[in-house]
């Protein structure tokens, strides 16, 4: 496998991503979305992870030159984004341009997942009516303030979400199942009810945030439902 950074722009938004190309390309390509930090270590993780079953893997940069956000600039920054869904969505998008450019791939090879704000991001993405075959949110937020118009969604969805996350309430996941269902979209929902926000990412272990918990069986049995969502849905399409 290889790694290289990779620039990109959103208009006047200078991004930097990081490719991972695997040794032998299965034909298919995922973009992988950050946490609200920016990229870091856990997107890198399933990048790699991604590689190694044949997937070219893009990890995006959402923030603009491959920035790491701390404390309130990064709560300024994710609130912007969710109080303008449009623009979220749009950069959400050139980088789900650049990874299919990369690849070589088309819509119908290309999945998107993403983690906590990434999470957020790629349903947006997949509420806008962008083409590709799939989007897995792992502990992303499932609220919106542009609910999807019925039909309006193309992607195959698939939602991970932790029955303790103070983040994402019952109402919440109530809610996003009814969006879903009037938009007949083509979803799932899995709750892990043990589970709080950010279960995937060991790197929460050290974090003061109470809200926070790695959870190593959730993270486990999320992993692997969604890498047999994403091979069903790109087989799918395959025909």
């Amino acid at each position: 496998m290889s790694v290289r950074p990779v620039g990109y722009r959103d208009e006047e938004v200078a991004l930097v991503g990081e490719l991972h190309r695997p040794e032998t390309h299965n034909g298919a390509a995922v973009l992988v979305v950050h946490e609200a930090d920016g990229l870091g270590g856990n997107v890198r993780r399933r990048c790699a992870l991604l590689a190694e079953r044949g997937y070219v893997a893009f990890a995006a940069d959402l923030h603009g030159g491959g920035q790491t956000l701390y404390g309130e600039e990064m709560s300024s920054a994710v609130a912007a984004f969710l109080a303008d869904p449009e623009r979220l969505r749009r950069r959400t998008a050139v980088a789900l341009d650049t990874c299919m450019e990369l690849a070589g791939t088309d819509a119908d090879r290309t999945v998107a997942i993403g983690y906590c704000f990434g999470g957020t991001a790629v349903l947006e993405l997949a509420r806008s009516g962008r083409e590709l075959a799939a989007v897995a949110s792992y502990h992303g937020l499932l609220a919106t303030r542009r609910p999807a118009e019925r039909g309006a969604i193309r992607a195959r969805i698939a939602a991970f979400t932790g029955g303790k996350d103070p983040l994402v309430p019952p109402h919440d996941v109530a809610a996003f199942q009814e969006e879903m269902a009037a938009a007949e979209a083509d979803w799932q929902l899995s709750v892990y009810g043990q589970a709080w926000h950010s279960f995937t990412n060991i790197g929460v272990q050290d974090s003061s945030d109470p809200r926070m918990r790695y959870d190593p069986m959730a993270d486990r049995l999320s992993w692997d439902a969604g890498l047999a969502f994403l091979d069903a849905a790109i087989g799918a399409t395959r025909g």
